[in-house]
């Protein structure tokens, strides 16, 4: 395994600054356009294998992603684009914001695709229920047929119903 080193988001902060370091957000392009860093780069953990990673000389790379969970959990495949030690701003962007540093804020960009899904879901699950409980229990079987969705999706990490949401037209990107 690799070394980590976690910076706090004041030293990295610092050194965006002083131009010695660059911030790469490794989210999906949906939570990078909703809210980000001002200045980072974006480099999604799903095409992180098919990306190239070029820097300036003297340009320490750190890591992020929402809470410093994916971009550990990434660390060998991200350490193959920096050739060792990997750089990760510790707590994500959540922690950034914690100690009052500035995002780029985009609330007419859609709510992430999985926050989307969750919304989904959950609901459909929750009328499943109250139909079944209130008109006929047959409804129950909605409530059913999300859940195995959701464990289908968790077992072989593809979701139909982020699929589905992602081709609604809310999703869409629009032209500048």
């Amino acid at each position: 395994m690799n070394q980590i080193t976690k910076l706090d988001p004041r030293t990295v902060s610092d050194g965006i600054q002083a131009g010695q370091m660059v911030l790469i957000d490794i989210r999906e392009p949906d939570e990078h356009a909703r809210e980000h860093i001002n200045g980072a780069l974006s480099l999604p953990v799903s095409t992180l294998d098919q990306a190239e990673l070029t820097l300036e000389a003297g340009i320490t790379p750190v890591f992020h992603c929402k809470s410093g969970m994916r971009t550990e959990t990434n660390c060998q495949r991200l350490s193959e684009h920096v050739g060792g030690e990997v750089r990760i701003l510790d707590g994500g962007i959540e922690a950034w914001k914690s100690v009052d540093l500035p995002v780029v804020k985009n609330t007419s960009a859609p709510i992430e695709i999985m926050r989307q899904v969750q919304i989904t879901a959950g609901s459909l699950v929750l009328i499943g229920v109250i139909l079944g409980f209130l008109v006929n229990s047959w409804f129950f079987g909605l409530s059913a047929f999300v859940g195995a969705g959701l464990t289908f999706a968790g077992v072989s990490g593809w979701c139909g119903m982020a699929t589905i949401l992602s081709a609604m037209p809310w999703n869409k990107t629009r032209p500048a």
